[in-house]
């Protein structure tokens, strides 16, 4: 497996709880996990890595208040966005934002991407998009 270069560690009040979330609905592959430290290690379509704590005090800089995050959200560029709202609705998870067509430019390029945002159980913000055809 390769590293990617940059792979968040986000500090979560439950481990199992937060496997769960994803996992199961957002779709993440256990890569690994060391039961004994509460930490396991994710990824998405081979592009997406996010490492998982449980809150142990070895990397508290301040005060940890819900909702966690605040001041960034991370964006996951996946294949097909659906799968993961169908996924979250069926367990009545509420979508921070509902799917938009969102368009960026950039120099002389559009990009097109449909994206809607979610909270994690300890309030993280993630971006899921999807690139349409321009």
């Amino acid at each position: 497996m390769k590293f990617n270069a940059l792979i968040p560690e986000l500090s979560v009040t439950d481990i199992e709880k937060s496997k769960w979330f994803y996992i199961e609905l957002l779709g993440f592959k256990l890569e690994y996990e060391r039961v004994d430290d509460k930490f396991v290690f994710v990824s998405l379509e081979e592009e997406t890595q996010i490492m998982l704590e449980e809150i142990n005090g070895h990397w508290d800089t301040g005060e940890l208040k819900h909702p966690f995050g605040r001041g960034i959200n991370f964006e996951i560029d996946i294949e097909d966005i659906q799968p993961v709202i169908n996924r979250l609705r069926k367990q009545y998870i509420p979508l921070f934002r509902e799917p938009t067509v969102s368009e960026y430019t950039s120099n002389d390029n559009t990009f097109i991407q449909k994206e809607f945002l979610v909270q994690d159980p300890d309030g993280y913000l993630l971006r899921f998009s999807q690139e349409m055809a321009s």
